[in-house]
């Protein structure tokens, strides 16, 4: 791992796409620690507890601690993408069409994901400033009427689109898909965070007579989180390789070759993916805190959208587990696979080209998808449950959600690390 990191600095082209990946990164983390004008940031000290402010922290580096310009990270920007893939699938005609027009329709729906961002973000950010100013002890908000609430909203939205902006500047100049790698700098950037918290907790308002239990605690937790990382690792890494056979070869070349399925195909998009979705409702719900928090309506759907409950985190699992399935056979899709097969002049042995070759993909993906929904829900749910049977720390709940986002992001970066090595040589072979 350190060998392939090494020699890709070696490389001036691979060096200069990690250094400019870095530095739109600390622009990310300088930006979280800007504080909207007009807002009391001290005023959230007192709900930091909220599953919410764990969520949209794990979207924003940390950011939502200090309300930054950069509180409602890339939430808005990966809901509405859910909102637009899932229209792409005949539901709304126009998006069906600019689905099959290439590289034409695919800046078409990116717009159209741009607009609704917008729009999402506006929403959020009205609903989550008005919610924490009626729940938090001191205001929020220091002059809490119209025009300020439209101001911050404004500012928020701007973050959002700046923050998106930025994600796109990585996945086009640096290294690694940008958004995942926005919501995987916060992650780490908060782990000092969190060591010292627990810290804290543990030893130094916990008297010495007690330093067994917490010693206990702490190492529980590393043991936890050890095995947390192995296990996703083998996970991502695992492959289901299915056997290619070609009609024409050329002379002494193999007969057939492999195509490699990932047992976890859609990696740990449906995790981020069902993150985002539950915040998204949470956040708008926040701006009727004040007039009807006492119906029922209201304590209904906060408690089904809040990842501190049971229900919430069952229903959380079920969204990773649907989301799985879908971002599946949106990696992966069938029909095109079984044509550009056929293009090609091979086949699977034992499967006709064409629409049995479509329907034995299919149903491979969704085997697939089974281990692969039940290895990302177990894993984000068991913290989950943990924390809210034994009353632990909304931070350990997370711990899970955080760790599958860290390990499948850092797992894809180095693969794409030694993807480029490996183009590098060959391109090099050809030249000589």
């Amino acid at each position: 791992m350190f060998s392939t990191v090494i020699n890709a600095l070696k490389v001036k082209d691979i060096r200069h796409k990690i250094f400019f990946t870095l530095g739109i990164l600390i622009v990310f983390r300088l930006g979280s620690y800007i504080t909207v004008p007009g807002v009391n940031a001290h005023a959230l000290q007192s709900i930091s507890s909220s599953g919410l402010v764990g969520i949209l922290n794990t979207f924003s580096g940390g950011g939502l601690t200090n309300y930054s310009i950069f509180a409602m990270g890339v939430s808005p920007y990966i809901t509405a993408q859910i909102i637009v893939q899932l229209l792409q699938m005949d539901i709304v005609p126009k998006f069906v069409e600019w689905s099959k027009q290439g590289e034409v329709g695919r800046r078409k729906l990116n717009q159209a994901t741009r607009w609704l961002t917008i729009v999402l973000a506006f929403a959020q950010s009205i609903g989550i400033t008005a919610g924490f100013n009626y729940l938090s002890q001191m205001n929020l908000v220091e002059t809490p009427n119209v025009h300020t609430f439209l101001t911050i909203g404004l500012i928020l939205t701007a973050g959002t689109m700046l923050t998106t902006w930025l994600g796109d500047m990585i996945t086009e100049r640096g290294i690694g898909q940008g958004v995942s790698m926005i919501i995987f700098a916060g992650i780490i950037a908060r782990t000092p965070t969190g060591i010292q918290q627990i810290y804290t907790e543990q030893f130094v308002n916990t008297p010495k007579s007690q330093w067994g239990r917490s010693f206990l605690y702490v190492g529980l937790i590393l043991l936890a989180v050890l095995a947390i990382v192995i296990f996703v690792t083998w996970v991502q890494q695992a492959s289901r390789k299915i056997p290619i056979q070609y009609t024409r070869r050329a002379s002494g070349a193999s007969d057939s070759s492999y195509l490699p399925l990932k047992v976890n195909v859609a990696g740990v998009i449906p995790v981020i993916f069902a993150s985002s979705f539950i915040s998204t409702p949470q956040t708008i719900l926040m701006a009727f805190a004040s007039s009807h928090s006492e119906d029922d309506w209201y304590n209904i759907l906060t408690n089904v959208f809040n990842m501190q409950t049971t229900d919430g985190a069952i229903l959380y699992t079920v969204l990773i587990v649907l989301f799985t399935f879908f971002y599946a056979f949106v990696q992966v899709n069938p029909e095109k696979l079984a044509e550009n097969l056929q293009k090609q002049g091979s086949y699977i042995p034992g499967v006709w080209p064409g629409k049995k070759t479509q329907s034995y993909v299919s149903s491979l993906l969704i085997r697939l998808s089974v281990v692969g929904a039940l290895f990302l829900g177990l894993v984000a749910l068991i913290p989950l449950l943990a924390s809210n049977i034994f009353g632990l720390d909304e931070s350990i709940g997370l711990g899970g959600t955080s760790l599958l986002i860290v390990v499948g992001v850092a797992i894809q970066l180095f693969d794409q690390l030694e993807g480029l090595m490996m183009k590098r040589e060959y391109i090099g072979f050809i030249r000589n």
